[in-house]
């Protein structure tokens, strides 16, 4: 009889298969998901494999290998990629006709469509590479003086402590961070830390909408009130929330909120975007040199010199592909998944879990580690006895992997994972990946 994941490794094989023999649209796919559904709700739809496994079709992935760690960068769906392909091939026939004069002004209906999730004015949103180019625009773009505090968590994204670092030796600027548990006993706890924290000094608080670390959710709203109150310019790091949960991007009341698109919208690599209230546009400094830079004009974020509208105009493929399906079920179908590995794992005495399982504090993405087990060497046995890829998460009390799964991502994949983290609780590691 075989092993289940030998099963799993021939449905894989026969999917492939089937994959290039019908070639069907995603669109299809989702709109023939979405006539099984009927009347469900999200939660009741959550556990429906009906449903699902046309939603999973929509992808080409590789199912050799079982990827959980989406919270990096994600696939895109087929009708993405070929978007893309059309676009970059239309791009290349005459580029300096039809990129400038054809492409580059179709990019304003993808800011319409943006801004209309999002929930805010098309003037209000640049489209950007990534959301660390978004973040750098917001806190580089800040006129700040010496001696003036940034507050910030010690668990916001690296690359964004290293821009107020760098600001730090630059122009003496006064990075101020504090830590919280994980998870946090309430999320009042963390609006708490954040009024502790503010000073008369403070001009600035970032906070992540999701962690890198664990997927903790912020009560953003919350925090930017309080600093909205003081005066205070509110950033917000949304680069694990669009496309993942479900919320009013105009109703958070923040300044600045930036975010990538190829993560949990299934977007083009290399897109992204940044939300900039209206009234801070003018006196915000872009990053790349502007001919007007106090302009009140969005689009003067988006100069960085010639690059490609094909990844820009593939965003709309894939916010059809997310409206298809629909931003609550998605939520809850992530949550769904998240909690088939993470309520099944935490029984275990050994395995310490650093994410909230509170649906208002988390939603598809865990990290959990076993005691005892170095993560990094975990992530090495995983991916290299199971071709099974998580992360690795070392960050002050935190030791274990982020386990992050998606639409495509099937239960007999987490069931596999879960498989291979009881053999590593109950065995050990071998000692070729560093067990005794």
């Amino acid at each position: 009889m075989p092993s289940r994941r030998e099963f799993l490794l021939r449905s894989a094989a026969t999917g492939a298969f089937a994959c290039a023999m019908f070639r069907d649209d995603a669109i299809a796919r989702v709109q023939a998901a979405d006539r099984g559904a009927g009347g469900a709700s999200p939660d009741e739809l959550a556990g429906n494999e009906g449903y699902w496994g046309q939603i999973q079709r929509a992808f080409a992935v590789d199912r050799s290998i079982i990827n959980l760690n989406n919270g990096g960068v994600n696939p895109s769906p087929r009708m993405v990629q070929d978007a893309m392909r059309r676009h970059v091939e239309y791009a290349n026939q005459i580029p300096s006709r039809n990129l400038w004069q054809v492409q580059d002004p179709k990019v304003e209906t993808v800011r319409a469509r943006i801004a209309r999730q999002f929930r805010c004015d098309p003037e209000e949103i640049a489209i950007t590479r990534n959301a660390s180019e978004s973040m750098e625009i917001a806190l580089y773009g800040l006129d700040l003086q010496r001696g003036d505090e940034v507050l910030t968590t010690s668990q916001d994204y690296p690359r964004m402590i290293n821009t107020l670092k760098q600001r730090e030796l630059r122009e003496g600027i006064v990075l101020e961070t504090f830590s919280f548990p994980n998870p946090p006993p309430t999320l009042d706890a963390l609006v708490r830390e954040f009024k502790r924290n503010i000073t008369e000094r403070t001009r600035a608080v970032l906070m992540s909408h999701m962690t890198t670390y664990t997927g903790q959710i912020f009560p953003v709203r919350e925090i930017c009130a309080v600093a909205r109150e003081k005066g205070i310019t509110a950033i917000v790091d949304g680069a694990h929330a669009f496309g993942h949960i479900v919320f009013d991007g105009g109703a958070i009341g923040c300044d600045f909120y930036g975010t990538s698109l190829h993560k949990w919208l299934h977007a083009p690599i290399g897109t992204g975007f940044l939300y900039v209230r209206r009234d801070r546009i003018a006196g915000h400094w872009p990053l790349m040199a502007a001919a007007e830079p106090k302009k009140d004009d969005i689009r003067k974020f988006e100069e960085i010199g010639t690059h490609p509208a094909a990844n820009r105009l593939a965003v709309a493929e894939a916010l059809v592909f997310y409206e298809g399906i629909g931003p609550r079920r998605k939520e809850a179908r992530l949550r769904y998944l998240r909690d088939r590995f993470a309520r099944r794992l935490a029984v275990h005495d050994r395995v310490k879990l650093y994410t909230s399982l509170d649906p208002d504090q988390s939603c598809g993405m865990a990290t959990l580690g076993i005691e005892g087990i170095d993560s990094g060497v975990l992530r090495k046995h995983l991916w290299g006895k199971h071709r099974i890829f998580v992360t690795a998460i070392k960050f002050e009390e935190i030791d274990g992997i982020r386990v992050s799964p998606n639409v495509y991502t099937t239960p007999i994949e987490i069931d596999v994972f879960c498989e291979a983290m009881e053999g590593v609780i109950k065995n050990g590691l071998p000692p070729a990946d560093g067990g005794e």
